[in-house]
């Protein structure tokens, strides 16, 4: 009895992992791993499938099955909003990157800012009634031309009214970005609270992140508070998964 597509699907992904395909290469065309392995065509398109949906592989046009790259981004944990950072000019993407040792530019952040009406959510998190009238600052985050995650941060109109934070010019919002116009504004960041969570994406997240079949995100909830207590910012923040890995350093509460 011949192997199935699952047998063969497994086949390639010990081959992958083992190195025997390295990132970037493509696989053998579709008929040789026929022959290869004493399979129909049918048997190889379907173990590749099941190894796109894992997003271990995609299909490239004009080359064939590529093996996707596993390097991904170090975002740092609360190390990336360090004041030090922000009051000496560094937003939190940009010390992702230099963390990583990559470079960075302002052109690598898109910025659509909007008056738009409070979701129940963002309402909650920012203290508010639903519909309230709060600004929207929508980014998208680019590495080398690919995208790499989206943020979009929620704010009362009367604490950011006038500031560089409702300008719609791409790139970060100043030196320092969001947080040290805040602090400008007598509102600095003193404490954050975020949840991450995985899921599927939707169908315009996929498209906007171009992300491959079987690709997961990384979503980011971020509240952002004053030492009073009085919320600031709230973020949401969708990450393609393969993108980033999330590291996070602390002293283990007594």
């Amino acid at each position: 009895m011949g192997i199935g597509y699952r047998d063969l699907a497994a086949l390639l992904r010990e081959a992958v992992q083992r190195g025997d395909y390295t990132e970037g290469s493509t696989l053998p065309k579709q008929d040789q791993i026929a022959t290869e392995h004493g399979v129909n065509i049918n048997t190889v398109r379907q173990a590749v499938r099941l190894l796109e949906s894992e997003g271990l592989v995609t299909p490239v046009r004009r080359r064939g099955t590529v093996v996707r790259p596993r390097l991904a981004m170090r975002r740092l944990g609360a190390d990336r909003y360090a004041k030090s950072k922000w009051k000496s000019g560094l937003v939190a993407f940009a010390a992702d990157r230099e963390a990583a040792g990559r470079t960075w530019a302002p052109g690598d952040q898109t910025n659509d800012v909007r008056l738009a009406k409070a979701d129940a959510e963002t309402a909650n998190a920012l203290g508010l009634a639903p519909g309230t009238p709060v600004y929207e600052r929508a980014r998208l985050v680019t590495e080398a031309g690919v995208p790499t995650h989206t943020l979009t941060s929620y704010y009362r109109p009367e604490d950011v009214e006038g500031t560089p934070l409702v300008d719609p010019t791409p790139g970060p919002a100043g030196q320092g970005g969001g947080f040290a116009i805040l602090t400008g504004r007598g509102l600095e960041p003193d404490t954050i609270t975020e949840t991450v969570h995985a899921r599927m994406p939707t169908p315009d997240e996929t498209r906007l992140l171009r992300l491959p079949a079987g690709e997961p995100v990384m979503v980011l909830h971020r509240t952002t508070f004053t030492d009073g207590g009085r919320p600031i910012e709230f973020a949401r923040g969708v990450h393609a998964a393969s993108r980033f890995t999330w590291s996070y350093t602390f002293k283990i509460p007594e």
